[in-house]
């Protein structure tokens, strides 16, 4: 592992934007980076488009339809506090998690750990080199923890790529002691099968449960044959986590065959992934229930037992839904938004050719009670502003505005920028708000724009996939009741009770 830190700070304007943090780091240990990023592990590779389109972007952006390149829009009710461009990480930025005044923001390279007392400045106190990716983040009091989902010579932060084909080769989950903030120390790494992709909390007083959702099993990969139906739990002792280790592996798609009981995706469903591992949980546990997208299924399933979770229901939509990528419940737990992640993240999806029904979100009402509750359809949300068609553009990840009595959620949508949207009548959603930036290139097609997008504390956080972190603030009289809302820690997928 190496550590950076950033001993000052400096400021300058970026476009349009309000001032900006920009942080220079300084590199604390003698010795050279020896650890590389994985060829996987960077961005999406850029992909060419035709001659046609590169003009109808060009006349678009000429007309005004769409903002120019990485010039920023927003709705009236939205204010850009703070930019922080990349630094010493430069592989993709991917998820958030909270605790107190410190935002820790992931990228495949490592993590960094922001001060954010001053939302209008965040510091950067710590950066760590630990490449593998997506390097999923969350953390629980002096814990962090971060998924590898990519093949690497060992679990040490030195390590180099390596094929899955290889037995010695490792992925799975890596754990940080981070009670000093600025010097996090590598303490236990978990092998797990088919790697981490991300990670899912669910924390006790003296034990911390991690879901691990992996997928992509493939009979060549010694530590990842199928079937591949079901999720990896590990058990890790707040007091000693150094003896994390993995406890069970439930399956969630029992079913006869090779490939388990899931969607068994084209050609029988043609368009849908087949359904081999989740690829997100969200647990609600103040009501010990949980929420998977699971490539072509949505469960929900009950977390009474942590190690043994429970199946109730499982939907799918093989019309409009192509990869069921995450969930978000509503604060009364009887409504869940599942997305669908069209195209994997790397295609235009927000145009009039594909429509208002793909690559958007599917809100489904939780009916019943106990065992007997069932996810029944009712709507799709999609942002309503068509991207460019070099704008890699779909649903992402977001998390709840805590609003009593509503239900109003901020969600990334890549180059589709950050949207805030109310889905309190879950047959009519709309947007509130939004915040946008012109494409990175009129040429081809370049992977970037908002993976995450999460209000904490009165703000909203995005980390943007090749450009940097984000800070935001809605002032809209809708959201107002949220600002007196505070957490001491957030992790999205480990939602809380905003109100107990």
């Amino acid at each position: 592992m190496i550590l950076f830190r950033n001993p000052r700070t400096r400021r300058r304007r970026l476009g349009v934007a309000a001032a900006a943090a920009g942080l220079l780091a300084a590199l604390l240990t003698a010795q050279p980076a020896v650890a590389t990023p994985d060829p996987g592990d960077g961005p999406v590779a850029e992909q060419e488009v035709s001659e046609s389109t590169r003009a109808e972007v060009r006349e678009a952006v000429e007309d005004g339809e769409i903002p120019g390149r990485h010039e920023i829009v927003h709705s009236d009710n939205i204010q850009h506090l703070a930019h922080v461009p990349k630094d010493v990480l430069q592989g993709t930025n991917s998820d958030l998690a909270f605790q107190g005044r410190y935002a820790f923001a992931g990228n495949y390279d490592g993590f960094r750990i922001f001060d954010i007392s001053d939302p209008k400045a965040p510091k950067t106190i710590a950066q760590v080199l630990c490449p593998g990716s997506q390097n999923d983040i969350s953390v629980s009091g002096d814990l962090l923890f971060l998924s590898t989902d990519s093949s690497r010579s060992d679990s040490s932060c030195n390590s180099t790529t390596q094929p899955a084909t290889e037995k010695s080769s490792w992925e799975g989950m890596k754990v940080f002691d981070i009670s000093d903030k600025r010097n996090p120390r590598y303490v236990a790494a978990v092998e797990t099968a088919c790697g981490s992709h991300t990670h899912t909390l669910v924390p006790e007083r003296r034990n911390v449960y991690v879901y691990v959702s992996s997928y992509s099993p493939n009979a060549a990969y010694p530590d990842c044959r199928p079937p591949h139906d079901g999720i990896s739990v590990i058990k890790v002792p707040r007091g000693a986590p150094e003896k994390a280790a993995v406890v069970g592996f439930p399956v969630l798609f029992p079913g006869e065959g090779p490939d388990g009981g899931g969607n068994p995706g084209g050609p029988t469903n043609p368009g849908v992934s087949k359904t081999t591992g989740c690829h997100d949980i969200t647990v609600l546990a103040h009501k010990d229930l949980a929420a998977g997208a699971c490539m072509g299924d949505g469960i929900l399933f009950s977390v009474k037992d942590p190690e043994r979770p429970k199946v109730i229901d499982r939907v799918q939509d093989n019309v409009n839904f192509a990869f069921w990528h995450s969930a978000t419940f509503n604060q009364k737990a009887d409504k869940v938004v599942f997305t669908d992640e069209l195209g994997g993240g790397g295609a235009a999806t927000c145009n009039a050719k594909i429509g208002p029904n793909r690559g958007a979100d599917g809100i489904y009402d939780i009916v019943g009670k106990g065992d007997k509750r069932k996810l029944v359809f009712r709507s799709y949300f999609k942002i309503p502003r068509h991207q460019a068609d070099t704008e890699n553009c779909v649903a992402h990840n977001g998390s709840l505005i805590p609003v009593r009595g509503k239900d109003i959620m901020v969600q990334a949508w890549y180059q589709g920028g950050v949207s805030v949207w109310d889905f309190t009548d879950s047959a009519h959603p709309e947007e509130i708000a939004y915040f946008d930036r012109g494409p990175l290139t009129t040429d081809t097609i370049k992977s970037g724009g908002s993976w995450s997008a999460y209000y904490y504390n009165g703000y909203i956080y995005s980390n943007e996939y090749a450009r940097g972190f984000d800070v935001l603030k809605i002032d809209d009289r809708r959201t107002a009741p949220a600002r007196r809302v505070h957490l001491r820690e957030l992790n999205v997928q480990t939602q809380p009770d905003y109100f107990d």
